[in-house]
């Protein structure tokens, strides 16, 4: 995930997080709360789910926010 802030300084960095996750997904996906890079903690396997959906939250350093769904 790419999120940007025009802000300079600590208001213009981005962090990102996890808002909302199933059980399931939360064991399968990792999250880098610097890059947004979103990587498998293990291989997906069909017979245990055919989707997945995570809602993802990037934050600046001045508080503002918003969500995505990852799916």
């Amino acid at each position: 995930l790419t999120a940007t802030d025009a802000d300079e300084g600590t208001n213009g960095h981005v962090k990102y997080s996890i808002k909302k996750t199933t059980e399931k997904a939360s064991k399968l996906f990792h999250l880098d709360s610097e890059t947004g890079a979103i990587t498998l903690l293990r291989s997906l396997d069909f017979e245990e789910g055919i989707a997945y959906e995570v809602e993802v939250q990037a934050q600046d350093g001045g508080a503002l926010s918003d969500t995505a769904k990852v799916s």
